[in-house]
């Protein structure tokens, strides 16, 4: 049994990797524990000294790495260089601040002594996909080994070559063996894993439906959990807004990734006094948008595989069947491999599937609003809250309308939504719950412990 890596740009299989047996998976998770009680009882400066080391391997081998994602799921390669770039940075954070993060805090009491101390807690399981391989790995794995942690990571099927690269990766810098370690094994045998003893926590980057089967055998076996879900981002273009500033934001934050991002720019929904003006600018842009080759410069390569390409098309005529209006793309290429045009769909509305249901590709989704007020009550009428973005010239409308009525993790003004090593991340409603990066995401997976020391005097 195995799994294949297959190469969205012609379909041929490039490789192939043994699935691990079940008695496999639990030596490793043996193996992933005994390393951890070595790992915990490390001096905090030896494992930011490792941060140093990963960072420097990863600038190293972007390029390297950047390939291999292009060759495993379609990234272009500029696009995977820049995410290999971006983990470094991820590295480089923690190294500066995990320190002050990681300091007791003093707390006064009646007490002589009262603290909170922040303790790891055994291996973290990361169950990931596989759009940003390496960038989603190490935004759960370099906290939770700085913390004092393991890592084990179940990866997407597709990216095992990824995924093996990142367990060599912690390896070359000097991280313990079996301290990070990954497991080959299909999704189907993911609750076992969480079962193990060994495991203490979880932390599930995907879609919607897996992130609740997920989250319900954590609950059953009483494991703490993080859930990045699904999202349909509405980028909202208000009345006053710049409207070549908005058109520019929205094309970065949707084709970035060939659209299969969980932050996409999925819903645009423009005012009807900028409705015309924005389309068109958006149809013009677009049009020198460059798809093909993703080892050569463009902006858009194929979709990850033929039946994600399917089902993003299937979405699309079902929109247009709907009633809405196709401007541009829309048609599958006769040519190998699973690519799918940059497509422009307007007049789109609540009950059609581009407005209801997420779209992972390269589909732009005009919604028109009558005003302001109808525009954010379109945007929130949706059951995802993972990120949104407003745009208008003024500045402090956008930030109290950012604060106080968006309904998402994260809100950016006038300019499209991303994720920060420095800024939390994450959704609610049906985006998932608990947040990544920052200190925040630091402290999802620690024991925050209080200690109370009273005098004998």
């Amino acid at each position: 049994m195995h799994l294949d890596s297959i190469n969205p740009k012609n379909n041929y299989i490039i490789s192939s990797w043994d699935i691990l047996s079940d008695d496999e998976v639990s030596l490793r998770l043996e193996k992933a524990n005994n390393a951890y009680l070595e790992w915990k009882n490390t001096q905090l400066s030896f494992r930011i000294s490792c941060l140093d080391d990963i960072s420097k391997l990863l600038k190293e081998r972007s390029k390297e790495y950047g390939t291999l994602m292009s060759d495993e799921m379609g990234k272009p390669l500029s696009q995977g260089i820049a995410e290999i770039e971006k983990c470094a940075w991820l590295c480089d954070y923690y190294g500066q601040n995990a320190s002050n993060f990681l300091s007791p805090k003093n707390i006064e009491t009646d007490n002589y002594k009262s603290f909170i101390s922040f303790q790891p807690i055994g291996l973290v399981l990361g169950v990931m996909p596989w759009n940003f391989p390496f960038w989603q790995v190490f935004r759960f794995a370099v906290p939770s080994l700085t913390v004092g942690n393991g890592a084990v990571l179940k990866h997407a099927s597709n990216v095992q070559g990824c995924a093996s690269a990142i367990e060599n990766c912690f390896i070359d810098a000097g991280y313990y063996e079996n301290i990070f370690s990954n497991l080959c094994i299909p999704g189907s045998r993911v609750n076992s894993v969480i079962k193990n003893p060994n495991i203490a926590a979880v932390t599930l980057t995907g879609s919607t439906p897996a992130g609740k089967a997920v989250a319900k055998k954590a609950g059953e076996c009483l494991k703490k959990i993080v859930l990045e879900l699904g999202g349909s981002d509405p980028y909202v273009i208000f009345d006053d807004a710049d409207i070549d500033l908005a058109v520019d934001a929205c094309i970065a934050g949707r084709i970035l990734n060939t659209g299969q991002s969980c932050i996409a720019a999925k819903r645009l929904i423009v005012t009807k006094n900028n409705e015309a003006e924005f389309i068109e600018r958006l149809k013009n842009k677009l049009s020198l948008k460059i798809m093909g080759d993703p080892l050569d410069d463009v902006d858009i390569g194929p979709m990850v595989s033929m039946s994600a390409r399917e089902e993003v098309n299937d979405q699309v005529q079902r929109t247009i069947e709907a009633g809405a209006m196709l401007i541009i793309g829309g048609k599958i290429p006769d040519s190998e491999g699973s690519y799918y045009p940059l497509t422009m769909l307007s007049g789109v509305s609540s009950g059609m599937p581009a407005f209801d249901e997420e779209i992972f590709g390269p589909v732009f989704t005009v919604i028109s609003a009558e005003d302001d007020g109808h525009a954010i009550e379109l945007a929130n009428q949706t059951e995802f809250g993972l990120g949104s973005a407003i745009f208008t010239q003024n500045i402090e409308k956008g930030e109290k309308i950012a604060k106080t009525k968006m309904q998402s993790g994260a809100c950016f003004v006038n300019d499209f939504v991303k994720s920060d090593p420095r800024l939390p991340f994450g959704g609610i409603k049906m985006s998932g719950y608990g947040r990544e990066l920052s200190d925040y995401g630091m402290m999802e997976f620690v024991n925050i412990k209080t200690i109370v020391v009273k005098s004998t005097d």
